[in-house]
């Protein structure tokens, strides 16, 4: 395959960024920008580059999660750059999303300068970086490690194509930050009133700029985040007993359906008492989370000897857990 083909100044520059630890949200990945790099100038045409290796500890080519891209970086940057994802196809790469075109104003010296975006990207999706014909930007040249690579023209989204050209010893500086997507572990309590009121604690991972939590279908009541990995929701109304799935949403998306994140709606779900006893009906109400209320007794009869003729809420109604029914006997 053909060398990339770079205009590199003499000088040598030390980048003014970091690496940023990986942790549970964000995590960057990419060229650290930490070592010295050199004034790199693209030339023979423009076109989309990447990383495809590193030989610096640490540094990483692909997403090690699932989530968006929030931000991401340049190193020695002049010009306008547009950041793209490249999943792996079959020897081949399919570019599945990008950012804006962002202008840098620095060069060389100029240090680290950030964008932010909004661009899905899934674990092991690779960044590409569209560079124009003659945009400067940094690289670090001499690793035998470092390898990266080239679509000339730039790679457009959707489209699937081997790199161009490839190159050792060389990586090109710039990296990108992921919010990873949210999960839930454990919701505590796991059960509440059909009328909904509860206050439910939510455990679970990368609850970082939370923009919605669901029970079912139905937003929760309000919200509140403590921690990435810890909140609290107020479960609200629901129109049936039973159990339902409570997502969190952020800016990353939302939380998978697990077995772990079931709320479960509890009612007084009315049973039919007609031709019951007294005592029969009362062991049923408790089943059925009711209780019994007022007890009529039609002349002739008594509480042992009756029957349920007639009651009220009627027989298939769902109601809040510890609701009265009321009975008349005959």
């Amino acid at each position: 395959m053909k060398s990339l083909r770079w205009t590199l100044a003499l000088a040598v520059v030390l980048a003014l960024g970091t690496t940023t630890a990986a942790q549970a949200a964000p995590v960057t990945f990419g060229a650290s920008l930490a070592s010295p790099f050199e004034a790199g100038e693209a030339s023979g045409g423009s076109g989309t580059f990447a990383n495809l290796a590193f030989g610096e500890p640490g540094a990483r080519p692909t997403s090690p999660v699932t989530g968006v891209i929030i931000s991401w970086r340049l190193g020695d940057a002049n010009g306008p750059f547009r950041l793209r994802v490249l999943r792996p196809n079959g020897g081949a790469y399919t570019a599945v999303g990008s950012s804006a075109i962002e202008v840098a104003t620095g060069g060389p010296g100029s240090g680290i300068q950030t964008f932010t975006a909004a661009v899905p990207i899934q674990a092991g999706d690779l960044i590409g970086l569209d560079i124009n014909n003659g945009n400067k930007i940094g690289v670090h040249r001499g690793d035998p490690a470092d390898v990266a690579a080239v679509w000339i023209p730039p790679i457009l989204d959707g489209a699937t194509l081997p790199f161009a050209a490839s190159e050792n010893e060389l990586e090109v500086a710039f990296n990108a930050t992921v919010q990873p997507a949210p999960t839930v572990a454990l919701i505590a309590p796991a059960s509440g009133s059909i009328k909904g009121g509860s206050t439910v604690t939510i455990a679970g991972t990368d609850f970082a700029n939370v923009t919605g939590v669901s029970f079912g279908s139905v937003p929760a009541k309000s919200f509140a985040v403590t921690s990435e990995g810890q909140m609290t929701a107020v479960a609200p109304a629901a129109k049936k007993a039973g159990k339902v799935d409570v997502t969190v949403t952020t800016i990353a998306g939302t939380t998978p359906v697990v077995a772990t994140d079931k709320f479960n709606y509890k009612a007084c779900v009315v049973p039919n008492l007609q031709g019951k006893k007294l005592k029969a009906a009362k062991k049923k109400l408790h089943k059925a989370l009711c209780k019994v209320g007022k007890v009529k007794l039609k002349k002739g009869v008594t509480a042992k000897s009756g029957k349920v003729v007639k009651q009220g809420p009627k027989a298939g109604k769902q109601l809040a857990p510890g609701t009265k029914v009321n009975v008349t006997l005959g």
